[in-house]
């Protein structure tokens, strides 16, 4: 019985020895496998770097406002008589927009021209008896006195009359009017805007520990959503000398030609003044970025060698000091050097000393100034 016991048990020890050393022999395979396997090189595109020139710059966003520009409104109340504009027109300096009722006004300037014309009569009667010295200095005095103030009488008629015509303080174009024929305007009630649009001031801020690089006469440009010229064209007319205390910025004020009317008052734009000479720099795309918390790094390529020891072309992570963006270009400040190989796309998927295959069918945009086209 001990014997058969000992039979089975030697049996199984040999069998369970046997099945390990196979499972042995086919997990020593697969590892030896998985050891000489590479995966498949990654497709990405590239450019060479480049050492450009770039002129000094600063950034900032800017808001239109007019050189000239007014909310016109009722200086007297009184029943809008005659509406002599339309809504968005361009009218001359001096034209009528709005006459008030002045009824009342013309019936007290007649009055007032009559008692003038009285005034006049009897001054020029007492010039004569004066001069006759038929009358006392302070009969003359009188006359003088009333004919005077009768004058006066006939200006304050004729004033009223014209605060009640409301005209265009200069050339411009007008909003919506506020305003309709036969409606009553209390004194300060609006009654339609007025812009100049010929020229408009670009307001924006800058750092202060930048606005010693600018000067009057620097030049700006400006581009804004939606319009037709990719960017504009304006020189700084005005700097604060008082710089703003809660937010360490110094306010100037850029001025831009408006032919054709399409930078509008209320408009943002962004602002880019031009403040010194270009300085040399490498620039890459910015899709060539890969941005991490713990620091911006780029892929450049180089031959490497491999574990078999055969040469392929890799990719080496290298962090980067990034300067100022232009259009779909990035400043390189430190880390690459112009002749540098770097991958331009498909970068969020290597690594370190991983494989890739140069494919530059298809290349991402990289242009200094960058024209997206409507969606």
């Amino acid at each position: 019985m001990n014997r058969r016991m000992l039979q089975m048990l030697g049996t199984f020890v040999l069998v369970v020895a046997i099945l390990g050393f196979v499972k042995y022999r086919q997990i020593s395979a697969a590892i030896a496998a998985n050891k000489s396997f590479s995966p498949p090189p990654e497709a990405v595109t590239t450019v060479v770097a480049q050492q450009v020139e770039w002129s000094n710059t600063l950034d900032a966003v800017g808001s239109i406002a007019p050189i000239q520009g007014v909310t016109l409104s009722a200086d007297l109340p009184g029943v809008v008589a005659k509406v002599a504009f339309n809504s968005g027109a361009h009218v001359p300096e001096g034209q009528v927009l709005v006459q008030l009722d002045t009824r009342q006004e013309q019936a007290q300037l007649a009055s007032a021209q009559a008692q003038l014309d009285l005034a006049k009569v009897n001054l020029d009667r007492a010039q004569k008896l004066f001069d006759q010295k038929a009358i006392a200095q302070s009969d003359f005095d009188l006359a003088n006195a009333q004919y005077k103030s009768a004058e006066a009488a006939v200006g304050q008629a004729q004033a009223s009359i014209d605060r009640k015509t409301i005209r265009a303080p200069f050339a411009g174009v007008t909003g919506i009017r506020q305003v309709n024929l036969g409606q009553y305007v209390n004194s300060g009630d609006a009654i339609v805007t007025l812009q100049a649009m010929d020229a408009v001031f670009m307001n924006f801020s800058v750092p202060q520990q930048d606005f010693r690089a600018l000067t009057l006469g620097s030049t700006v440009d400006a581009t804004v959503e939606g319009s037709k010229d990719s960017v504009f064209h304006g020189k700084v007319t005005a700097i604060d000398p008082v710089v703003n205390d809660a937010t360490r910025n110094v306010s100037v004020q850029a001025t831009f030609p408006n032919p054709r009317g399409e930078l509008k008052p209320g408009m943002y734009a962004t602002v880019r003044v031009v403040v010194g000479e270009g300085q040399p720099i490498v620039s890459l795309p910015s899709s060539a970025i890969n941005y991490a918390p713990y620091g911006n790094s780029v892929f450049i390529l180089e031959d490497m060698k491999g574990p078999d020891g055969k040469t392929y072309r890799g990719v080496r992570q290298q962090f980067v000091k990034l300067g100022r963006a232009m259009g779909d270009q990035v400043a390189i400040l430190g880390g690459v050097k112009a002749g540098d190989e770097v991958a331009t796309s498909g970068v969020f998927k290597l690594r370190p000393n991983a494989a890739v295959k140069v494919n530059n069918t298809v290349m991402p945009s990289d242009s200094t100034a960058p024209k997206p086209a409507d969606s």
